[in-house]
């Protein structure tokens, strides 16, 4: 297999032509993408799970809403925490990149408490195998763009999908205006 170059740290933004309702309007941020595969979250898809109630200690540092999200379709039952983390590495962070990072959820919440900017908990993740991502890309169903450290903190994840698109310097911000259903136009 061909060199893949590493697609880590930004996101995934669906095309409208995307057809898996799994993606649908999704927003991914990409933790891991190289020649063994790709592994990211989707970032706008919360629940109506609190945090507290599958990972009470780690309630009082996730952001608002509070809520545990939907990561993606694999392992559903496995959780992510992401976080941004302004300063120096703490203990029980991984950096993934720039601030961004995969923080240790079995380490003491007290171990990070005072580094974390924010945090989210994902149940699940979005998952590729080797070349699967680049194959998606070539059909055309992912717009690929760079992240920011408020993409995973986002107060309104529900609208990140437009507000990511409605940033970028080209033609994709017109994307973020396509209707939900182009049949009622």
């Amino acid at each position: 297999m061909t060199e893949v170059s590493s697609l880590t740290g930004r996101l995934l933004v669906a095309t409208p032509a995307l057809a898996d309702p799994n993606f649908d309007r999704a927003v991914v941020l990409l933790i891991d993408h190289d020649d063994a595969g790709s592994l990211g979250v989707v970032l706008n898809r919360p629940t109506a799970v609190g945090v507290d109630q599958i990972l009470a200690p780690w309630a009082e540092l996730a952001g608002a809403p509070g809520v545990v999200f939907r990561g993606g379709p694999v392992s559903m039952d496995s959780a992510l925490g992401v976080a941004v983390v302004p300063g120096a590495d703490p203990m029980g962070w991984r950096r993934v990149h720039g601030a961004i990072g995969l923080v240790d959820l079995d380490a003491p919440p007290e171990l990070l408490a005072a580094a974390l900017g924010s945090l989210r908990i994902f149940a699940g993740y979005a998952g590729w195998g080797p070349g699967q991502l680049e194959d998606e890309l070539t059909d055309g169903a992912w717009y690929v763009v760079e992240s920011e450290p408020g993409d995973v903190s986002s107060p309104e994840p529900e609208g990140l999908w437009r507000a990511v698109l409605r940033r970028q310097r080209s033609g994709l911000a017109m994307i973020a205006t396509y209707p939900d259903d182009p049949s009622l136009n």
